[in-house]
């Protein structure tokens, strides 16, 4: 049955506070000649329990900026909150999922895997951690193969894993960065109602990387669009709790293509360094704009 959110979440205003503030952040990295700079000036809100997408192409910056989240890239400029502590390294209370096969140690079981970083907190009895891993295995569908290794299954089942072992850390934000990517376009279908039909159940909140334009207005419920590097913001939006069955609408192609024109305006050159006179210092918002700090 396709994924459909509750009416009280989604397009509805989000409460006053946001779980997570990102301040004008500007990110660096360094290369063998220079410092490049991967995103300037960016700044948004991530409210509880949403799906916060972070869209643009290659190189914009977003997944420069689910690891500032993560705690690990400090911003060259601004600052990162959650819920009102700056980040200034990892932690517990945000869990990441990368697109990657191989973040499974291979000489652990899916329960091992699961449970490992639930034990090393050391906040947990053995028992407990046990107890928890398994509770988040079957939300995801794997609770016969805890005793699996990682080698006996296929990606899909690997990324399952993966989110369950993320989401029995409770963490207060899980970060997922173009997780489905490596996926068949079946099987990325597939994941990505599972977990919406997971967020349905446990109502996490999600920042979510992705290029693809139909993925964000599938899994998101709010899209920040980025500009072509370096990143800023273009614009941000809701999706209409689109669902698979949409795509072919008229609805999802119309928003899908406006997308596209926010994120490639006709004529307008892509810039190598940010300039203060930029036209992209002053982002267009759109629609959920009034959430972009």
């Amino acid at each position: 049955m396709p994924f459909q959110s509750s009416p009280t979440v989604g397009v509805t205003p989000p409460p006053a506070t946001p779980l997570l503030q990102v301040e004008g952040v500007s990110l660096e990295y360094a290369t063998r000649e220079r410092r490049v700079r991967a995103t300037h000036d960016v700044s948004f809100d991530i409210f509880p329990a949403e799906r916060f997408i972070l869209l643009g192409p290659s190189g914009c910056g977003k997944s420069s900026l689910l690891k500032a989240v993560g705690g690990f890239l400090p911003p060259v400029d601004g600052r990162i909150l959650l819920e009102g502590e700056e980040i200034t390294k990892p932690g517990p209370d945000r869990m990441m999922v990368f697109q990657e096969f191989d973040q499974l140690p291979p000489w652990k079981t899916v329960l091992e895997n699961t449970q490992f970083p639930l034990r090393v907190t050391g906040k947990l009895s053995a028992a407990e951690a046990r107890d928890q891993a398994l509770y988040y295995l079957e939300k995801v569908g794997l609770a016969d193969f805890a005793n699996a290794w990682p080698h006996t299954l296929s990606g899909g089942m690997k990324q399952r894993v993966a989110i369950a072992r993320a989401l029995a850390m409770k963490p207060k934000v899980l970060l997922m960065d173009e997780p489905f990517a490596a996926l068949d376009a079946l099987t990325r279908r597939k994941m990505q109602q599972e977990l919406l039909e997971l967020w349905d159940e446990v109502r996490f909140t999600l920042m979510f990387v992705t290029h693809s334009i139909e993925e964000a207005l599938v899994v998101g419920n709010r899209i920040l669009l980025l500009s072509p590097h370096p990143g800023r913001v273009r614009a941000e939006l809701n999706s209409h709790q689109f669902v698979h069955n949409n795509e072919g609408g008229s609805e999802f192609q119309s928003a899908a293509r406006r997308i596209h024109d926010l994120l490639f305006p006709a004529g307008q050159p892509v810039e190598p360094e940010p300039a203060a006179t930029s036209e992209d210092s002053a982002p267009l918002r759109s629609l959920a704009g009034q959430h972009t700090r």
